[in-house]
């Protein structure tokens, strides 16, 4: 009876964290519309709306992270779910579930920490709300995960115990201080979370438990932690994440890929290879909408390699160019990694995209080129072109196809900033989906938004945690020891460049682009500037490294990826990647040693 009445109200609360939810997002969509709309007409707007959707963002990134905590589909550098109940654990497994418990609960007390100082030292973030009141979210949400985590460990009891007896040893201040007396503590418990990393523990618990580490063996508080989080959550550009991933995901329910593959098969058609073509352009659009190559992968991979393969395609060329092209529009408009590269190292946005449009193009024209060759040698009947036929599938087709132009003139026209961009962006896919096209029911929403919220927080508690990490290397001075070791050691431009290459594509293999981004570039960015690379040179040459990492062995996340939706073994991916892995290395370095190619706007 107990058991069924706790059941029931699970339930129930799921229900109301979905609904909170999308009650949430709804504000972050409405707020920037009309923000735009009063500010054209020259009326009052609602005071704050700016402020208020930066909030939204907190939220929904610990409501998205205790959603995907429930579904286990937090970002981990494995694709087997850490904490599906076990019987029989290994001890990599037992360290991966205990460490995910220990920094879940260090983090939740640091939250309470921040949240004690905010109360004290109240502050209003918008008219009658605190923002301690905001910040609630935080340690609500680091202990509801910590609660999931230990409900969702072990079926035995016995082993939960051990849970609390570890974190009763480890809240010891007189034990830790004997521990850390005694023991290299530091590189001790960075083998401790990198067992855990290995055996499925979150991205985000690596991050978060390096950097509570280091703080407490600092002596520093560790509330300085959630106080990066909160910085970096609430930036003004952020939003876009929610908003730009959520529309992506609309986009991915709807019939919006068939169709568009129809209307670029009928243009495309007659070209050698114009089928993987249409392929490279519609996923490049996902990817660029939705902001990470894994909802691509995983979304339009059920229907892409199917085509592919029915059109005469080999099975290994399908694979490898919805695999590559995953991640192909990282560097175009909305793109999320360009947008979390800009707030990052505080660039402009929009001069990151202007400088990403050469280098992508360049992309898609070689992989598109190779997808040519292909058609050719693998004997594919083409598509005889019709006029008539072409322009009135692209007229059936014109809401849908706007779509790419309303994006490009919000974020480049000057009439709307790139948040209130993005929810337009939103609205009109609503209005077209639901309203003139009937793909989507107003009951579907429910599920999307539980998806894509769960994506979202996995993205942004990454995000959050990672920015405690990059404080404590910089109040470390870590940058500052960097450049003068590269100094000393680099002679020349090429030489650093060079090195740069080969350490973001070991990075892009094992970290998920969002976390290197924020780590990574504020130890290399002094370097660059010392080496006299211009600084939207350098972010692309970053971001388009970490793209390649993407699909590099052994551990790339695409490759891994690819693996999980195509029910392939780890050599088949690498054998069907392989050609396009070495087209894409010719883009990146090319990126790299000819600045003209992201300069020539400038």
């Amino acid at each position: 009876m107990i058991i069924k009445a706790f059941k029931l109200l699970s339930s129930y609360y799921l229900k109301f964290e979905i609904f909170l939810t999308a009650l949430i997002l709804a504000g972050m969509v409405l707020l920037p519309f009309i923000e735009t709309v009063t500010r054209v007409l020259n009326i009052s707007n609602i005071p704050a709306s700016q402020v208020l959707v930066q909030h939204f963002t907190l939220w929904i990134a610990f409501l998205g992270a205790i959603l995907a905590a429930r579904e286990n589909s937090l970002l981990a550098l494995t694709r087997k779910p850490l904490f599906g109940k076990s019987s029989t654990p290994s001890i990599g497994e037992f360290i991966g579930k205990v460490t995910t418990f220990l920094v879940l609960v260090a983090l939740a007390f640091g939250s309470i920490e921040l949240l004690k100082i905010e109360i004290i030292d109240s502050i209003n973030v918008a008219p009658m709300i605190p923002r301690w009141f905001a910040q609630l979210i935080m340690p609500l949400g680091f202990s509801i995960m910590a609660i999931l985590i230990f409900i969702k460990s072990y079926k035995q009891l016995s082993y939960k115990i051990l849970f609390f007896l570890f974190l009763l040893v480890l809240s010891n201040s007189i034990f830790t201080e004997i521990i850390a007396e005694n023991l290299p503590i530091r590189i001790l418990g960075t083998l401790i979370i990198i067992i855990a990393l290995v055996n499925g523990a979150p991205i985000f618990i690596g991050l978060g438990g390096i950097a509570v580490l280091f703080f407490w063996y600092d002596f520093t508080p560790i509330a300085a932690i959630p106080a990066e989080a909160y910085r970096i959550v609430v930036s003004p550009t952020l939003p876009t994440i929610p908003l730009f991933t959520f529309a992506g995901y609309l986009l991915a329910e709807s019939n919006t890929s068939e169709r568009l593959v129809k209307v670029f098969r009928e243009v495309f058609g007659w070209i050698p290879g114009g089928t993987p073509v249409v392929i490279v352009f519609l996923c490049g659009f996902f990817s660029a909408l939705t902001g990470g190559s894994g909802v691509t992968i995983l979304a339009l991979g059920g229907l892409l390699v199917p085509l592919l393969m029915k059109e005469g395609y080999s099975k290994s060329f399908s694979i490898g160019l919805i695999t590559v092209s995953g991640a192909i529009g990282l560097l175009f408009p909305p793109s999320l990694p360009v947008i979390i590269y800009g707030v990052t190292a505080g660039i402009s946005i929009k001069s990151i995209f202007l400088a990403g449009l050469i280098p992508g193009l360049l992309l898609i024209f070689l992989i598109s080129s190779w997808a040519i060759i292909q058609g050719k040698s693998q004997k594919i009947v083409r598509r005889k072109f019709n006029l008539n036929r072409s322009l009135s599938i692209c007229w059936q087709t014109k809401e849908e196809l706007i779509l790419p132009l309303l994006i490009l003139f919000g974020i480049f026209g000057g009439y709307a900033t790139l948040v209130e961009t993005a929810s337009i962006t939103v609205l009109y896919i609503l209005f077209i989906e639901i309203i003139v096209l009937k793909d989507l029911k107003l009951c579907d929403i429910s599920k999307i938004v539980k998806e894509c919220s769960s994506l979202i927080g996995g993205v942004l508690i990454i995000l959050g945690v990672a920015m405690g990490l990059t404080s404590y290397l910089i109040d470390a001075q870590i940058p500052i020891m960097l450049l003068e070791n590269a100094v000393e050691l680099i002679q020349s431009k090429f030489l650093f460049l060079l090195l740069l290459n080969i350490f973001l594509l070991f990075v892009g293999c094992m970290m998920d682009i969002f976390s290197a981004i924020i780590v990574i570039v504020p130890l290399v960015a002094p370097l660059g500037l010392h080496f006299g690379v211009d600084p939207v040179h350098l972010a692309i040459i970053i971001i388009a490294n970490l793209e390649l990492g993407f699909l590099t062995p052994p551990v790339g996340m695409n490759l891994f990826l690819a693996a999980y939706r195509f029910k392939e073994d780890m050599p088949t991916i690498y054998r069907s990647t392989l050609p396009f892995f070495a087209v894409k290395f010719i883009v990146v370095m090319l990126i790299t040693y000819v600045p003209f190619l992201t300069l020539s706007f400038f």
